[in-house]
């Protein structure tokens, strides 16, 4: 420990030094009030900054276990309420390389309007909010984590103190728990200014997952002190390097949470297609139920136990008595592997791309301890079945054929499934169709082509496609989206 940091404190500790515990919680409680006034923070309500730089869409790596998938952030403004505990996001982004996952246009730029309020978080868009469940642990992490945002949450959560030094710097570590959703240490250093923050918080693939975010170059604006460069990382590749170009403390931030979000429930429809085949829809991602003759086939649970557990509730229904023996994984990146978890609770066998089985098992080997998911409560251990190529699910009267889709850019680990009797194709993220008789686009979709070089070269006889986004669409509609004239 310093001399500089002994003087200011040394008074306090003394006193408290026949009660450790006490003495260490004051002490902490000490050096992040004068943290808080060296930073400007005792009369900040909100904040508003504007950065740019580059980050990496984390959980949509081109294969698993390599760097997220580069983006370039035009613009990232962020407008933060630290008193109603709500922030809005307005990012202008791009793809800053080819290969990997994400919603983002192939070719141009992007804009995303992003809230979070409490305990409740949602996207803006044309057609007005779209709440979105699976982003409220990320966003409240992200908010409590911004450097004056953790001194409160230190404060609010009696965070507790020990000394460190890093060659020649002393740095007080405050570490504190925000219940059920993340952990963290902040290091302070010598001015009182919140240099680093290591972090812990709940991902739906990788149980409690490493965040480790640096602040440097703080500069004064009236009073309140705020960092310049901002760098991160999530599960040890980095996601954030910023440049701040604008700061504005106690900046207007009204973030009023709409009513369609407070009162959205988990919506899960049923629509039979064949069969014993039923089409699993009522939200962003999909899923498609195959019942065979002493079991079930369930393809795809996504996002995460908010999604997923329903999903599997449903299913349950729709075939009684057959349990769900395989849960089919079109591809690893985090929105569809996100409820794989909640799968292996279930007790089912997870079929996946041979690249992702030991991806996911040191995955789901992870704990999950700061919440707990189904996985974690169940203490089950996973089950795999992998297909490299090729993979038939039969029971005599029904096969489902697994297929590894070529030449993607946007993952390597890609499956689709097809059900030759019905002549039904199952396939994530290369063709989400659009609205029925919309004109097809004036330049051909590279995902669309793909799909289908990979119908043609296994010579599948698809006529519908069952999608994991959007609508059941036919795949003569496939062919017209893509400016292509179906074989005969």
């Amino acid at each position: 420990m310093s001399g500089r940091f002994l003087n200011k404190l040394a008074l306090s500790a003394l006193a408290l030094a026949f009660i450790p515990g006490a003495a260490w919680s004051l002490e902490a409680a000490g050096v992040l009030r004068r943290a808080s006034s060296a930073m400007g923070g005792a009369d900040l309500k909100t904040i508003r900054y504007a950065a740019e730089g580059t980050g990496h869409y984390f959980g949509q790596a081109y294969k698993p276990g390599i760097p997220w998938a580069k983006i370039t952030v035009h613009s990232q403004i962020r407008t933060i309420n630290y008193e109603t505990a709500s922030m809005r996001e307005q990012i202008v982004i791009s793809r800053a390389e080819p290969h990997g996952g994400g919603g983002y246009p192939l070719v141009g730029q992007q804009r995303l309007d992003e809230f979070v309020s409490g305990g409740f978080a949602w996207n803006q868009g044309a057609s007005g909010p779209s709440p979105g469940p699976r982003y409220v642990a990320d966003r409240v992490h992200q908010l409590w984590i911004t450097p004056h945002g953790a001194l409160r949450a230190a404060i609010r959560n009696n965070a507790t103190l020990q000394w460190q030094t890093k060659g020649s710097k002393s740095l007080a570590a405050v570490s504190f728990t925000e219940p059920g959703r993340f952990a963290a240490t902040a290091y302070i250093n010598e001015d009182y200014l919140v240099e680093k923050i290591e972090s812990r918080a709940p991902n739906p693939v990788l149980g409690d997952t490493a965040v480790v975010t640096t602040y440097s170059d703080y500069r004064d604006f009236g009073g309140v002190k705020f960092p310049m460069k901002i760098q991160q990382s999530q599960a040890g590749f980095p996601v954030l390097e910023l440049t701040v170009k604008e700061v504005q403390p106690n900046a207007p931030a009204d973030i009023p949470l709409p009513d369609a979000v407070r009162n959205a429930s988990e919506r899960v429809t049923t629509e039979k297609v064949a069969d014993g085949v039923w089409f699993v829809a009522g939200a962003s991602h999909n899923s498609v139920a195959i019942e065979m003759k002493d079991h079930i086939v369930l393809v795809e649970t996504p996002l995460g136990d908010f999604r997923a557990g329903p999903v599997i509730e449903q299913v349950r229904k729709l075939a009684a008595g057959k349990p769900i023996r395989y849960v089919v994984n079109s591809h690893h990146h985090f929105d569809h592997s996100g409820g794989l978890r909640t799968a292996v609770a279930e007790g089912a066998t997870i079929v996946t791309q041979a690249q992702n089985k030991p991806y996911f098992e040191r995955a789901f080997a992870n704990p999950n301890k700061i919440n707990p998911d189904r996985l974690a409560k169940s203490g089950k251990k996973a089950k795999f079945r992998t297909v490299n190529e090729k993979l038939v699910l039969s029971d005599g009267t029904r096969s489902v054929e697994l297929h590894h889709v070529h030449g993607s850019v946007h993952t390597d680990t890609f499956l689709m499934a097809y059900l030759p009797k019905e002549k039904l194709l199952i396939e994530a993220d290369e063709f989400t169709p659009g609205p029925p008789n919309a004109p097809p686009p004036a330049q051909p979709n590279p995902y669309h082509v793909n799909l289908i070089e990979n119908i043609e070269r296994l010579n599948l006889s698809a006529d519908r496609i069952l999608p994991l986004h959007g609508r059941i669409a036919t795949v003569a509609e496939l062919y017209t989206a893509a400016r292509k004239t179906m074989p005969k």
